[in-house]
């Protein structure tokens, strides 16, 4: 199993690269992290959004692998625990699938890619930055990870 990580947009900070590999580096192959980079649609002063948010959703939609479990990252979702997520995570692991998590734009994610989705999940009530949910969505993945293998990472 795979966990693809489909994002819009491409090139953060240093520093958010280096805090997402860094997680993605402590996965064990039989639960590896992707990172799918879609580009921002160019936006000007007068553009019409809901048109570029479409162009984005349909290359969000094109990236995920046949048959993937699709979850898409979305404020009305529900938000999991980590023990929850643990959870989750094993039962991901024992069904085979590929997961991919959906991080939408700036303007957030086209409703054909939340149509798409199985679950809708909510970091946060909190509006995050896009770069920093890379981060914390990997980190979070080991979190789950080591708690499913009693590492002692998580201590709660």
């Amino acid at each position: 199993m795979r966990i693809h990580i489909i994002t819009i947009g491409q090139r953060p900070p240093a520093w958010v690269e280096a805090g997402f590999t860094d997680y993605v580096r402590r996965m064990p192959p039989s639960c590896a992290i992707n990172l799918v980079e879609i580009a921002l649609a160019k936006r000007s002063k007068n553009a019409d959004v809901k048109r570029l948010r479409k162009q984005e959703g349909a290359r969000m939609l094109a990236a995920i692998p046949p048959a993937s479990l699709v979850i898409a990252l979305e404020v009305g979702g529900r938000e999991w625990t980590s023990e929850a997520l643990a959870v989750k995570l094993s039962d991901w692991m024992q069904d085979g699938r590929d997961v991919c998590l959906l991080i939408g734009g700036p303007d957030g994610l086209d409703p054909g890619c939340l149509q798409r989705a199985d679950r809708l999940w909510s970091l946060s009530s909190l509006t995050l930055p896009h770069a920093l949910v890379r981060v914390f969505l990997a980190e979070q993945i080991y979190r789950a990870w080591s708690i499913s293998q009693g590492h002692p990472y998580h201590r709660s």
